[in-house]
């Protein structure tokens, strides 16, 4: 069945829900969380600090920074106690898939609530899928470590430095929010039923594994490796474009002009001693790059995002890149709780209409479905 140009589909410039958690400015790339610019927040407030506001604002009572900092050291000691289960509930899966499922094994924990059980459980899922995929045992959390610091720890079996610590928790800042995005919304839909913050929390990692919404981080590193030399830039990049492709890292839904969290990890990246990668290379590309695609596409604005500088942070940190989508969520779970609690605090069943484009079933001149129409005596 053909839909009409007519007919409206997606919900772009719909407004499903009112929020005081996130606000995205497409047109003039502005990023707020939480009542801040996302460039004063990343770097100068820790993920705790943040986590707190937006928990604060979805539930309309105040939530300090040093109660969430001790909680979700609580919520990491208490996951990593219940690992046998989780693990053995993600058995012989790929980590981006065996994390879904060990979100999914999650439930209650008494004495926390379950907004920091799930935040509390991601780095210690995260970091022992990718230690099992090394045949290496998973680390206990450190309680009084900050969740950047910690996830970091417990990737690599040893401390981070602070450069490192600073510039993961800048990252985690950074990708906590981000109005309603597909994951988002997903959570919103899940909560507004009335359904408790696990199962909404899992049906929003779903939706970030599609390739339209967080999968793209990895295939930047995959573009930036097969590009391998400043002399095959305007090469490889041409003939991606003449080809059609996709220029992993560039454009977004929203953004009509430069994501704003693209120039937030560059300066996260750029505090790094070391980071395994050539910089230069990577700069020379994205400037070649966002220059091709304006000839390439000069009506369609496509613009460095934020998976671009993502990859190369993630990267630099050591973080695999089949860990790349479970780092996201440990960032982005603290959204993900906050909608869900605003929803259910604020919001109501979630159930939008749609346009029907198909068959009708025959009816009579009565009206009755059905019968067909007489001929008059």
């Amino acid at each position: 069945m053909t839909i009409h140009s007519r007919t409206p589909v997606g919900l772009d410039g719909v407004v499903a829900a009112a929020t005081a958690l996130s606000h995205v400015d497409g047109d003039h790339g502005e990023l707020v969380i939480a009542g801040a610019r996302v460039g004063d927040l990343a770097g100068r407030v820790a993920f705790e600090d943040l986590t707190a506001r937006l928990w604060s604002l979805a539930r309309g009572e105040n939530i300090g920074e040093t109660e969430v900092r001790q909680r979700l050291g609580v919520a990491r000691a208490r996951t990593f106690e219940r690992l046998p289960a989780i693990l053995s509930a993600a058995e012989g899966l790929p980590i981006v898939a065996a994390f879904r499922a060990g979100v999914a094994a999650l439930g209650p924990v008494m004495g926390l609530p379950d907004e920091t059980v799930l935040v509390g459980a991601m780095p210690v899922i995260a970091a022992a899928l990718v230690r099992r995929s090394r045949g290496e045992a998973p680390v206990a959390p450190h309680l009084t470590l900050g969740h950047a610091a910690d996830t970091l720890r417990m990737l690599r079996g040893r401390p981070a430095s602070e450069p490192e610590t600073r510039a993961l928790d800048a990252y985690l800042v950074t990708a906590s929010d981000h109005g309603m995005n597909a994951s988002t919304f997903t959570a919103r839909v899940v909560a507004s039923t009335q359904a408790d913050p696990f199962m909404a929390v899992t049906a929003a990692y779903c939706a970030l594994t599609g390739p339209l919404h967080g999968g793209a981080p990895g295939p930047v590193l995959d573009m930036l490796d097969a590009i391998g030399s400043r002399e095959n830039i305007a090469a490889w990049v041409n003939a991606a474009l003449e080809r059609k492709e996709r220029l992993m890292g560039f454009g977004h839904r929203i953004y009509r002009v430069r994501d704003p969290r693209a120039d937030v990890l560059r300066e996260a990246v750029a505090t790094l001693e070391r980071t395994g990668r050539d910089l230069g290379l990577a700069a020379e590309v994205e400037a070649y790059a966002r220059e091709a695609l304006k000839r390439a596409k000069p009506d369609r604005p496509l613009d460095t995002n934020v998976e671009f500088y993502t990859a190369i942070l993630l990267d630099a940190l050591g973080i695999p890149r089949e860990a790349f989508t479970p780092i996201f969520a440990t960032a982005r779970a603290a959204g993900w709780t906050a909608h869900a609690m605003e929803q259910q605090r604020t919001g109501r069943l979630l159930r939008p209409g749609s346009a029907y484009v198909g068959d009708m079933p025959a009816t009579s001149a009565a009206g009755r479905p059905g019968d067909e129409a007489k001929e008059p005596c």
